[in-house]
């Protein structure tokens, strides 16, 4: 039986992550994302939606009413929805450090709250009927660990302002794990976070295959490592069962990915998971069978669809069209083994 849930979507900003003006890897536009995305087809099956990154040059957050309208059209007419948006929350952009100043966390608020008003419209318009808005504490390991009980405290206070913002619009807020962000760095502190909010109606977690592998290797906790070098498939297993049964009850939203078991950064992400290929030899998941942990009881926690997550792929490869339906193939497969209709 060919299941219709949940939903594959491709994200927008492998076009924008990593990438320079100026230099041999420019950020690609979301009209030309939204291109290579429609294409993509397997067997006459296609993406289904794609998810956001609410910033320039892909958005702007300020964007009136009838130009996020206008965007909407333009998804629309490419035969895709819209599921979740990245909210702009990083220094930089329209935010600030989650414990940071009380300016910081102010616009980390008001970066929420922009990216709550888009999905109204978006909602509003049609062409976005689920998916959720993705947060991170929007500061680095090191300034974290200066005080980690304190500091994990004004990141939930944050959050805690951020989900009232996110309950009045009908939103929910997932909070991406990956160990550049501190007090979200490793699956133990990610817990420790999400308890301190306490907010599980409002305040999930957004699962990323890559990023939470390196979860297992402690590559910014050794201390609270699941696996060390050299381990055997069933070392694999029980550590792979022990971290998705902690953060699988938070998980609201899904990111299939691979990685090679190295760390790689650019900008503000440093020392993060590296996105492989779907196909890479040195992948270290069988994507299908780690999805298959995190995809347990997704629909009674509100997924309905999954998104791809591919950043800081040469530019070369992202305007390939082969590999957008090498991902799409990877995606169905993930479907046909853990989907529900």
């Amino acid at each position: 039986m060919s299941h219709t849930y949940p939903k594959l979507h491709n994200a927008m900003w492998p076009g924008l992550v990593g990438k320079e003006p100026g230099t041999d890897h420019p950020p690609i536009s979301l009209d030309r994302m939204l291109e290579l995305t429609a294409k993509a087809s397997v067997d006459g099956q296609k993406f289904e939606g794609v998810d956001l990154f609410l910033f320039h040059p892909h958005i702007d957050p300020d964007a009136s009413d009838d130009a996020i309208r206008t965007i909407a059209d333009t998804i629309a007419g490419h035969g895709l929805a819209v599921g979740s948006l990245v909210a702009p929350v990083w220094p930089g952009t329209v935010g600030g450090s989650a414990m940071g100043s009380e300016e910081d966390r102010k616009n980390f608020v008001l970066a929420v709250e922009k990216a709550c008003r888009i999905g109204k419209v978006l909602r509003e318009h049609g062409v976005r009927q689920y998916g959720v808005i993705r947060i991170d504490s929007a500061t680095g390991v090191a300034p974290w660990a200066e005080d980690p009980v304190g500091n994990t405290k004004k990141i939930a206070q944050t959050f805690r302002e951020a989900a009232k913002v996110a309950q009045d619009h009908g939103e929910r807020l997932a909070a991406e794990g990956e160990i550049c962000w501190g007090g979200m760095h490793s699956w133990k502190a990610m817990l420790n976070t999400l308890e301190e909010v306490g907010m599980p109606e409002t305040v999930g977690f957004q699962a990323d295959l890559a990023h939470t592998y390196l979860y297992l290797l402690g590559c910014n906790a050794p201390e609270h490592a699941l696996l060390h070098e050299g381990y055997s498939p069933a070392e694999f297993e029980a550590a792979y069962t022990t971290l998705t049964a902690a953060l699988r009850p938070w998980t609201i939203d899904f990111h299939v990915a691979q990685n090679d078991g190295s760390v790689h950064g650019t900008g503000s992400h440093d020392k993060t998971g590296r996105h492989c290929p779907a196909d890479d030899a040195n992948g270290k998941l069988d994507i299908t069978s780690a999805s298959g942990h995190w995809l347990q009881g997704a629909a009674d926690r509100g997924i309905k669809h999954i998104c791809w997550d591919g950043c800081m792929f040469p530019n070369a490869m992202l305007e390939e069209q082969s590999t957008w339906n090498t991902i799409l193939a990877a995606m169905l497969k993930v479907r046909a083994a853990h989907g529900w209709a």
